[in-house]
Order: C-alpha cells, then sequence, then structure tokens
C-alpha cells in the first residue's frame, strides 16, 4: 500500500508543468554569484602589502662580489686572499694587507668565498697591484672549505692570467703525505695559466715552527715586492689600529652578543642548517671516563642530535666551539684593571671592509675573552711587537721587539722565553709587570678561539640521533711551573650529565671528511689507531657490526691497537672484544707500550691486497695498497 501511494504522487509531481527556475534556484544562484563577488573582492584587499613591506622592511643591500670595484672606490692595490680553516691562514693574511702601508701600498684581506673569483684577470687593471695567496691544506690534500669553489674554479677554467702579478704562502704540515697541496697547486696552476710570480712560494710547517716560516719569508717578501715595483719601505714602524673603540654606555641588551657564533639570540632560538656560523646546541646525555687507572683522564661523550636535522657518516668530524676557562679570563681582567662586564664595540676603521669587526659586536669583555678570542695560545711574534710600546721598562720593549724580529738571537729568545715555556698572554703579563697595553687593542690583536675537530666515535647507522666523541684531557705543567690545561677537552670534561633537569650544552657542527670505510662492504680492511686514534675505528667497527646484522656479507676486519697499559687506559675494551666474540672483528692484535722493558714494535705482512686506514690522535691519514704483498712497521707507542 506504501508503495503504491508512492508512486501515484511522484507521477503526480512529474505531471505538472512548473517554471524553468524555481525560487530555490533563484535563490541559490543569487547565492553563488555572491560568493563569487566576494572572493574576488576580497583576493584584492592584500595587494598593497607588498608595497607596504618594500617600505618598511626593505631587503638588504646586494653583497659586493667584485674586489675589484671595491679596490678601485678605495685606493688599495694589493690583495691578500686566504684559505683558512682554523684561522691561522686568515691571521697571516691580515697581517700581510696591514704591511702595505709600511711600504707605502694599501691592502686588504679577503675571503675567496666572498668574492668572484673570475675577476683575477682584471687585477691588471690597477697599477702596481698584487695578489697574495695564503693558503692552508686540510686533511689530505684538501682545500679549506672557505676556497673549495675557489679550487674548483681554478681547476675548471683557463682564463689568461697574464696580468696577474701573484705570490703564494702555503700552510700545511708535513706530517702528512700530501705536505701544502694547495699552496702548492695554486703556485703552480697560476703560472701555467699566465700569471707572474713576484717571490717565490712559501711553505709553513706547522710540525716545526710555522710562525718562523711565516716571518722568516715575510722579512724577504717585502724588499722583493719593493724591489719589482720600485717603491722604498716609509720606515714609520709604528703601530697600526684596524679598529676602533666604541663603548656603550645606554644600550639594549637583547642585541648584545653573549657567545653567539653568528645569528645574535641563535643559541636561544636554533634554526636548521647548522654549520660553522650557525652550530647546533647539542644536550650532552653521556660523559664517562674511559680508563680504569692512571694519571690522566680519557672520557667518552655522547652529544644528543634528535630534531636538529643534522646528518652524518663514520670517519667525519664533529667540531665543538669551547670557551676559555672563567679563572683566566678573571685573572685577565684583575691584571689589566678593567670592567669585564662593559659593553663595546670594535668597529673597522675601513668602512668598506667586509669584515667590520674582528669578532660579533657589540659585546661584554668578559665575553670576547671567554668565546671568542684564543687566551690560552703563545702569542705569535707580531702581537709582542704591537704591544712592545705599552712596556714602560725600556729592557722589556728591546726584548718584546727583538723576540718579533728576524734575527737569530730574537728567534732563539721567542723560542725559549715563549714556545719552549709555553708562555700565554696571561703568563706573559704576569712575568713582565711593566707590560700593561690597553684592553681593547689587546682584543683586537689576540686571534679567534677556533673550533676543534674531533673524529666521531660513533656510527650514524646505530646511532643516527647521537655523536660520540673520545679525548683526552690535556694537562701539564710548564717550565715556569704552571699548570696550562687544554681548553676544548677540560671545558668538555666539565660538561657533566646531571638529573635537575639542566642540561649541559656543547655548540657543535658536522665537518665531512675523506677518511671513509672501502665502497665495498666486502673490502677486507686492516685499522691501526693507538690511543685516541681509535675514536673512528669504533664507528667503522659498529658499522661493519650493523652490515652483518643486515644478513650482508662483510670482508675481513683487522683492528691493530695500542696504549700504555693493559689494566689502565685499553679503552673500549670491552665494545672491541665483543665484537671480536661475535666475529664482526675476527682479529684484534693489542700492544701494551709500557707493560715491559722495550717498546713494542710490529710487523705486518699482507698476502692480499687490503685497506689500510692509520688513525694517529686528531690527525688521520688513508693509506690504500693493492699490491698482492707489503710490508708494514707500525710503532705502537702512542705517547713516547
Amino acid at each position: 500500500c506504501g508503495c503504491s501511494h508512492y508512486l501515484t504522487s511522484t507521477q503526480a509531481v512529474v505531471g505538472e508543468e512548473e517554471p524553468l527556475f524555481s525560487n530555490l534556484d533563484l535563490f541559490l544562484f543569487s547565492l553563488i554569484v555572491g560568493l563569487v563577488i566576494y572572493w574576488f573582492m576580497s583576493r584584492k584587499k592584500p595587494e598593497p602589502i607588498p608595497e607596504f613591506k618594500k617600505i618598511d622592511t626593505p631587503a638588504p643591500a646586494a653583497r659586493e662580489t667584485s674586489f675589484i670595484e671595491k679596490m678601485k672606490k678605495t685606493g688599495k692595490n694589493i690583495i691578500v686572499f686566504y684559505g683558512s680553516q682554523t684561522g691561522t691562514a686568515e691571521e697571516f693574511a691580515n697581517r700581510l694587507s696591514k704591511d702595505a702601508q709600511r711600504y707605502g701600498m694599501k691592502g686588504m684581506a679577503a675571503d675567496p668565498e666572498e668574492y668572484d673569483m673570475g675577476e683575477l684577470s682584471r687585477l691588471s687593471e690597477i697599477k702596481n697591484s698584487l695578489a697574495i695567496f695564503c693558503m692552508a691544506t686540510y686533511g689530505e690534500g684538501d682545500p679549506t672549505d672557505n676556497a673549495q669553489d675557489f679550487y674548483d674554479w681554478l681547476q675548471e677554467n683557463d682564463d689568461d692570467m697574464s696580468g696577474l702579478n701573484y705570490t703564494v704562502f702555503a700552510l700545511g704540515n708535513k706530517t702528512y703525505e700530501h705536505y701544502n697541496a694547495m699552496g702548492k697547486y695554486v703556485d703552480k696552476r697560476l703560472e701555467d695559466l699566465g700569471a707572474k710570480r713576484i717571490f717565490d712560494l712559501g711553505l709553513g710547517d706547522d710540525d716545526g715552527n710555522l710562525e718562523e716560516d711565516f716571518v722568516s719569508w715575510r722579512e724577504q717578501f717585502w724588499p722583493a715586492v719593493c724591489e719589482h715595483f720600485g717603491v722604498e719601505a716609509s720606515g714609520d714602524e709604528l703601530s697600526i689600529r684596524q679598529y676602533e673603540l666604541k663603548e656603550h654606555t645606554d644600550i639594549n641588551m637583547n642585541k648584545v652578543y653573549t657567545g653567539e657564533i653568528g645569528r645574535l639570540k641563535s643559541f636561544e632560538v636554533q634554526k636548521p642548517p647548522f654549520d660553522s656560523k650557525n652550530p647546533f646546541l647539542a644536550p650532552v646525555t653521556v660523559n664517562r671516563k674511559l680508563n680504569k687507572a692512571g694519571d690522566r683522564h680519557l672520557m667518552h661523550l655522547e652529544l644528543d642530535i634528535t630534531g636538529s636535522k643534522i646528518r652524518y657518516e663514520s670517519g667525519d668530524h664533529v667540531a665543538v666551539f669551547p670557551t676559555n676557562d672563567s679563572v683566566l679570563v678573571n685573572k685577565l681582567g684583575q691584571i689589566l684593571g678593567v670592567d669585564l662586564d662593559k659593553v663595546i664595540s670594535l668597529n673597522n676603521l675601513d668602512e668598506e671592509s667586509n669584515k667590520k669587526h674582528p669578532f660579533p659586536c657589540p659585546t661584554t669583555y668578559r665575553t670576547a675573552l671567554t668565546h671568542y678570542l684564543d687566551i690560552t695560545h703563545p702569542p705569535r711574534t707580531n702581537v709582542l711587537y704591537e704591544l712592545a710600546q705599552y712596556a714602560s721598562d725600556p729592557k722589556d720593549q728591546e726584548n718584546m721587539r727583538k723576540m718579533a724580529s728576524s734575527s737569530p738571537e730574537g728567534k732563539a729568545l721567542y723560542q725559549s722565553w715563549v714556545l719552549d715555556a709555553s708562555r700565554n698572554i696571561l703568563a706573559i703579563l704576569e712575568d713582565m709587570p711593566s707590560l700593561r697595553p690597553p684592553v681593547d687593542h689587546l682584543c683586537e690583536l689576540l686571534p679567534r678561539l677556533q673550533a676543534r675537530y674531533y673524529s666521531i666515535a660513533s656510527s650514524s647507522k646505530v646511532h643516527p640521533n647521537s655523536i660520540h666523541i673520545c679525548a683526552v684531557v690535556v694537562e701539564y705543567k710548564t717550565k715556569t711551573g704552571r699548570t696550562n690545561k687544554g681548553v676544548a677537552t677540560n671545558w668538555l670534561k666539565n660538561k657533566l650529565v646531571t638529573d635537575n633537569g639542566h642540561k649541559s650544552t656543547v655548540p657543535m657542527y658536522i665537518r665531512k671528511s675523506q677518511f671513509r670505510l672501502p665502497f665495498k662492504a666486502t673490502n677486507p680492511v686492516i685499522m691501526i689507531g693507538p690511543g685516541t686514534g681509535i675514536a673512528p675505528f669504533v664507528g667503522f667497527i659498529q658499522e661493519r657490526g650493523w652490515l652483518k646484522q643486515q644478513g650482508k656479507e662483510v670482508g675481513e676486519t683487522v683492528m691493530y691497537f695500542g696504549c700504555r697499559h693493559k689494566n689502565e687506559d685499553y679503552i673500549y675494551q670491552e665494545e672491541l672484544e665483543e665484537a671480536e666474540k661475535n666475529a664482526v672483528l675476527p682479529q684484534l692484535h693489542v700492544a701494551f707500550s709500557r707493560d715491559q722493558d722495550q717498546k713494542v714494535k710490529l710487523s705486518i705482512t699482507l698476502l692480499v691486497p687490503y685497506t689500510i686506514l692509520i688513525s694517529y690522535y686528531m690527525y688521520t691519514t688513508l693509506c690504500i695498497w693493492t699490491s698482492s704483498l707489503c710490508m708494514l712497521e707500525a710503532s705502537l707507542e702512542p705517547w713516547s
């Protein structure tokens, strides 16, 4: 019945004639039209906003990438490019650019990363122009990070450099296979492109006395420049200030740097990506002593990188930014009679310079001496020379200037009184009471406190959110009876893990390395690592263990490890022996150099091709043998 009723009703409705548009249709159509009009009207309202933004928040001016135009604008004719990883090459470049003024020229130091190096061929447009290159070599003959693009450009371009006058001072370490490779390459490549070398390549050896190498080269270099350009030294040996002091008496403290490396407040609001200008504050989750006994402290730290988007590979380095001991900073403030909490800026007298300040400003003297300046390294000769004018005792002035000279007596005095005695700036001020320089000039002269690099002792396959550090705390007595402490290792030692809610943090970033396991996991590997040189191999062993767990075929892994005493400093013993037990490390050979009268040496005969990985302390080298037979003698006395 219900069904028939429905059909009858439907037929009745269909049968009626209705108008083309009902009232409901008209209503819906009007509503749609209204919504469309409203949408178009609302779209037009925001149009003025971009114009408003341009007025109120102007975009920063484009960075000047033409060093030629800058030199023309400022009347400079000497440019000193630096490839620097630890700051030494940059320091030498600044010294050379300041030297130019004493020879009637005008110089500027320049980071090749900031300029268009394709303009080198245009340098001949400037009269009596000269390009100096202070080039450090990093790792296995690699360019430094800031010189990588320049290195690539030199390899890829064949520009005519026939109008370019140049010279190169190279910085390296002869214990590396590729000694001063970057400096040698720049020197040879520029010559091949037609440039004119006006003075011989300088070779600085950090394994010997890098400062002496540089001073000796520099003493011969400037007379050669004068002869080439037909100019004479002005004879003006007075101190030349690069920065002027400004004291802030009324400043918003939110605008004052408190230790940040780059962006203001970057430690309060962390934003990836993280690098040398923007380090990540990694919480310390583990800090334990590795050695069981002895008078040294070997430590294992773990840094939490959860949520940072930081990625690393086994063999990479972790760079950490340490801070100076507050005791040393306070002593410096007391001996110089300065209010360490005064807010200051050091502003570059050259307004056209890209480097406006020697360190982030405005800041306090305390922050500068704690976070930004190296106060523990023995000062270089140029610092002594500049400070000599502030010694009230003529004998002190004479000795300081003598140490800064290239005379045999001066070099010997600097070697014995400063280097051999490990005198830092505080020790020099304590032992030379007549020397009381203004603190702002001292801050201008001291080099920047640099990041420290450690081989990562973990595998990202096993610990994707954690980075492990293995290091020995540096502490020793000097010839003057003082106790000197390593800046970074003592600072890391005190990064304790607490349960009171406060987390110790370490500013860090990752530095990629060429120190790697073979690409093929089936390749056999021999790893030789004395002492804390075992660090990268801990990560390698973890990685090979992970690969085996994934069911992949892994080549034979052989480990040679040496330390002093088995019962004292056999670090990572449990982990190594567990890897040996599980066949991750089929061969584990250990040598304990002081558990017997004679030092232990190993002669290893390889009957098949192996990849040989050798790590010694912070220095790492990668050697690959592909011959069917080779002999290797390795002394496992890491502390002799």
